[in-house]
């Protein structure tokens, strides 16, 4: 059985996480850190305690209304992408451990397209 990094939860939330194949379980934030864990496999789950989070990324759509996906960039072991029911909900509960500045909007598809044609 896996140890919970969180001693306090403040929010439990059904989401999925693109890790290889797409998993979908439960995305847990608490004072220790952001957990995902896997619908029915107890092996299969992620712990990011926050002092190892670099920054956090979403994908902003349609002036914020929808947010599909988020992704947190760790320090050491790379970059995890996620979706929830409530992004902005979670959002919220990510922002009272990661301060705001290091919380940023991902680029649009053509703001990505604009960059690459501007290189060349």
């Amino acid at each position: 059985m896996v140890k919970p990094l969180n001693t306090k939860v403040d929010l439990i939330m059904d989401g999925t996480s693109y890790l290889g194949l797409n998993d979908y379980g439960r995305l847990i934030v608490g004072d220790k850190g952001f957990e995902f864990y896997h619908k029915s496999d107890p092996r299969n789950y992620i712990q990011i305690p926050w002092e190892e989070v670099d920054y956090i990324t979403a994908s902003v759509l349609f002036g914020g209304r929808w947010i599909p996906r988020f992704g947190i960039q760790t320090k050491k072991n790379g970059f995890f992408t996620f979706a929830a029911k409530k992004p902005k909900k979670l959002l919220r509960a990510i922002n009272q451990y990661i301060e705001t500045d290091r919380m940023r909007h991902s680029l649009s598809f053509f703001e990505v397209l604009k960059r690459a044609i501007c290189r060349h």
